[in-house]
């Protein structure tokens, strides 16, 4: 007897189990809206801020320094939310006093680290400078009962001697969670990679030679290896370090090619590593990422992993004859798990099983597969891509013109 779908993709879920907690730390509101072209509404910041809550989602980080960003901070503290709420600081006393004032216990202190930044930035100034100014700043959040994150901006190109000494001042300052910026997206996933841009290596350097005691992960897509560059510093820190942030946002929103998807990272842990405490939430993953779209204009491209409306779409004859038998052949779980679903078009590559399975279902009746009507239709549908010049799928009321064209009644 066949296995149930649910029991087959459940069999391959955690073989790599994880010995540290992973929390995903949302940053959509933040660096997400910085992407080029994108502006969001104080209702809409809070609506996103609570569907980001509902699909398990613990820190959300964001923007405080325009009246939207103060306005939309307030709703979505009114929410109540499970998840924390962080605001994004430069390195300046000013920048703290004001998420103060707003009544925020989490920030994240940002500030470069690499001799690239710094040199364009403050030419003229040392770098114990420069570091006791961050240290100062760290020292008053502490001061003011905050809990800090301090992010290390462009990590993968910083000179080892000059960040091992910037992480232990802020950690000695007080800072409880150093963020690895992979700025430009350089980093590498791959072990053997040195110093800086080996993202494997920096976590082990950072255990061994420096005393914050958490980290964090924020990877930007450049290269395209955001997610990736996530998962690899999970499994760099897992064993080395009790707890570790991924910083991510919704579609990959960022400024230019963006960051980490939320969607995806979340998928990966739960499906590759068994972070089962997921496993609740990833039904709500395509609804969070519909309304992302809808309230910052950014479209999903239809091919989007996990969330896309083609996620789960098949057109060929190979794949839809596979699927109407065995859903499990083409897709690696249900896709109402994660709040999507099957889509079966009718197209160039669309064989008889397809266009016979989307008949009976207009029809309300089985057809004979040796019934000449169907061999017409089948070979109408092809006449439609004859010339090469169509490219779209059959509309529904397009292969509804076809089927009675075929000879097929139906009451539409």
């Amino acid at each position: 007897m066949p296995q149930e779908p649910d029991e087959r993709y459940r069999q391959l879920i955690g073989r790599r189990p994880l010995n540290i907690e992973v929390a995903i730390d949302d940053t959509t509101l933040r660096d997400g809206i910085q992407m080029p072209g994108t502006a969001i509404s104080p209702k809409d910041a809070a609506q996103v801020a609570k569907l980001l809550n509902s699909i398990g989602v613990e820190r959300i980080e964001v923007h405080q320094y325009q009246k939207p960003d103060k306005e939309a901070i307030q709703l979505i503290k009114g929410m109540d939310l499970e998840a924390k709420l962080a605001v994004w600081c430069r390195a300046l006393k000013s920048d703290v006093e004001s998420a103060v004032a707003l009544d925020i216990e989490d920030v994240g202190i940002s500030h470069p680290v690499s001799q690239i930044h710094m040199s364009a930035k403050w030419p003229e100034k040392p770098f114990e400078e420069i570091l006791r100014n961050v240290v100062d700043v760290v020292e008053f959040a502490k001061a003011h009962g905050l809990t800090v994150f301090v992010h290390g901006e462009d990590s993968t190109r910083a000179d080892w001697e000059m960040e091992r000494a910037f992480v232990n001042g802020i950690a000695d300052a007080g800072a409880e969670v150093y963020r690895i910026c992979d700025t430009v997206g350089v980093g590498s996933s791959d072990p053997m990679v040195p110093l800086p841009n080996g993202i494997p290596a920096k976590i082990q350097s950072l255990r061994k030679e420096t005393k914050i005691g958490c980290l964090e992960i924020h990877a930007h897509d450049d290269l395209g290896n955001a997610v990736e560059n996530s998962i690899a510093a999970v499994r760099a820190a897992d064993g080395l370090y009790e707890k570790i942030y991924v910083s991510t946002t919704m579609l990959g929103m960022g400024e230019r090619a963006g960051n980490a998807e939320t969607e995806k990272v979340m998928m990966n842990l739960y499906f590759h590593y068994g972070v089962t405490k997921f496993e609740k939430y990833i039904s709500k993953l395509k609804e969070a990422a519909d309304y992302v779209s809808y309230a910052t204009g950014v479209v999903i491209p239809p091919n989007k992993a996990i969330v896309g409306e083609y996620a789960f779409a098949h057109e060929s004859g190979i794949h839809t004859h596979g699927v109407l038998r065995d859903p499990s052949t083409y897709e690696f779980m249900p896709p109402e798990r994660l709040g999507n679903v099957r889509r079966l078009s009718i197209g160039k590559q669309s064989g008889t099983a397809i266009i016979k399975h989307r008949l009976e279902e207009l029809i309300k009746s089985s057809v004979d597969k040796n019934d000449e009507r169907l061999r017409l239709l089948v070979q109408l549908v092809r006449d439609e891509y004859a010339t090469g010049e169509r490219k779209s799928s059959l509309r529904e009321n397009e292969f509804i013109r076809l089927v009675r064209k075929a000879g097929f009644r139906l009451n539409v």
